[in-house]
């Protein structure tokens, strides 16, 4: 039996080659994998739904352009029109591109055809039905690609319709920038005119201000003048003379005050309607801030005040209310910035009698404490150099020197760079004078940090243990912190 399969399909293969033309340019090496849809629609495999096509993108472009034109300043709006354009003018040129390629797909189609067709009439039975099968997907290609033609077509017309929108944008955004150009140049004018102006205006003043101030100098070195004349009229022994006659002044003054305070504890006792000699204990020291109060027995038949028991109040007017000092049981109190502008009164039992012993009038201020208090608290800080008498209730034996912080937001007690106590103000913190201690009392003051922790400091003199007192409550109370000792309680 000979081989006609092999031999007839070697010369199908042989002729279908040679009918083929020379000049045709394939795409690519093999056979497009195109597949048959439902209604026998010709598919490209490379379609994929997820791809958008080219009129998709410009359609999106389009929108987004839209949409970011009312944010976008003149300068950006022009940039983009301009990278717009350019971008229309590319898809015109892929669009040029792509009518070629048609053409050429067209071309291909037909020669492919043509050789198809040339090779039905040399074959027979299964291999004719394949090469029908084959001319009639290239017809369906013909038919596919000349409505792919159409939207290209369509394409073209709106990517031209949009270059010719995105080519007059660019030229009203140019419009734009020239007249925003132009009005910040006559406001750049403006603004240089305004500031020549105050130049001048600045020079003025500056003129007048030299003419002023050498007129003004003038007059001071005539008063400078007239002054070291005086000066030159008194001799040093009379100004030695005033500054003695001066100090004799103030020791009389104070003698005087003595006296007065003398005589008004007696007028005191005359309004009481008490007798002198009845009268068994006296207030001793001055009724002013940054002094002691003593109580000092007045007669033979005075008890031991050991042996009695003491309480100080705060009487705030001179109604029967008052209120008790926590602590100050001890025959000697140092009144503090709280008792200024109050009476103060001390209560003495003995044996059950009771005894009750009030200053003359008020505690006075001390003299200069305001002002100095005023330029502390322009400061962030303050430090104060102070001795820790006691710690929790328990006698400190080293009078090494500590560095007490008052700050406008905490205190802070430190020895060197150990800090022993710091805390912000807060309603647990308390802060006052010493209640007895004798003559120190004016020097020292209690604080309490917080709750378990407590400290007796002296301080070097009675004008700093007051004035940390007051700075202290003034920053607390800038911080909405009443910050004060354990007596402040209600009237009695």
């Amino acid at each position: 039996m000979t081989r006609v399969t092999r031999d007839f399909g070697d010369t199908m293969q042989k002729d279908a080659v040679l009918a083929v033309s020379a000049d045709v340019a394939f795409a690519s090496s093999r056979f497009p994998n195109y597949k048959i849809g439902a209604t026998n629609q010709i598919l490209d495999a490379k379609d994929d739904p997820k791809v958008l096509s080219m009129k998709e993108v410009v359609a999106r472009e389009t929108a987004l352009l839209l949409e970011q034109q009312k944010r976008l300043s003149v300068r950006d709006l022009a940039s983009k029109f301009e990278k717009g354009l350019a971008a229309a003018a590319k898809l015109s040129e892929e669009a040029r591109l792509r009518e070629a390629v048609s053409l050429e797909k067209h071309v291909l189609l037909k020669k492919l055809r043509d050789a198809l067709e040339s090779l039905k009439g040399r074959v027979a039975g299964r291999n004719k039905d394949d090469v029908e099968e084959a001319i009639a997907m290239v017809e369906a290609l013909a038919v596919q690609l000349s409505l792919r033609e159409g939207e290209l077509i369509q394409e073209k017309a709106e990517v031209k319709k949009l270059a010719n929108f995105l080519k007059q944008a660019s030229e009203d955004a140019k419009k734009l920038v020239d007249e925003e150009r132009a009005y910040a140049r006559a406001e750049i004018e403006s603004a240089r005119a305004t500031v020549q102006r105050v130049e001048e205006a600045l020079q003025e003043h500056e003129r007048m201000s030299r003419a002023l101030g050498k007129q003004d100098l003038e007059e001071l070195m005539k008063e400078v003048q007239e002054a070291r004349r005086i000066k030159m009229l008194h001799q040093p022994s009379k100004v030695m003379d005033m500054e003695h006659e001066l100090r004799a002044l103030r020791m009389q003054l104070a003698e005087k005050s003595k006296c007065s305070l003398q005589l008004q504890k007696e007028l005191a006792r005359s309004r009481r309607g008490e007798q002198s000699i009845f009268q068994l204990f006296e207030l001793d020291g001055a009724e002013a801030l940054g002094s002691c109060l003593r109580i000092n027995p007045c007669s033979d038949n005075a008890p031991e005040l050991s042996e009695c028991s003491i309480q100080w109040y705060r009487l705030s007017s001179e109604d029967v209310k008052k209120a008790l000092i926590s602590g100050a049981t001890k025959p000697v109190y140092a009144p503090e910035p709280f008792d200024v502008g109050r009476v103060l009164q001390a209560e003495i039992i003995s044996e059950g009698q009771q005894f009750t012993l009030t200053t003359t009038c008020a505690i006075d201020p001390a003299a200069g404490l305001g002002s100095y208090v005023e330029a502390l608290v322009r400061k962030h800080d303050v430090e104060f150099n102070v001795v820790v008498t006691q710690m929790n209730g328990l006698d400190h034996t080293s009078e090494s020197i500590h560095v007490l912080h008052v700050g406008k937001m905490r205190m802070k007690l430190r020895k060197g760079k150990l800090s022993i106590a710091k805390e912000y103000y807060s309603t647990s913190m308390q802060l006052c004078g010493v209640r007895g201690g004798g003559n120190a009392a004016a020097q020292a003051l209690f604080w309490q940090a917080k709750k378990g922790l407590s400290f007796v400091l002296a301080f070097e003199s009675a004008r700093e243990r007051n004035a940390a007192i007051m700075l202290a409550r003034r920053f607390a109370f800038d911080c909405n912190i009443m910050l004060a000792g354990p007596d402040d309680r209600a009237p009695l």
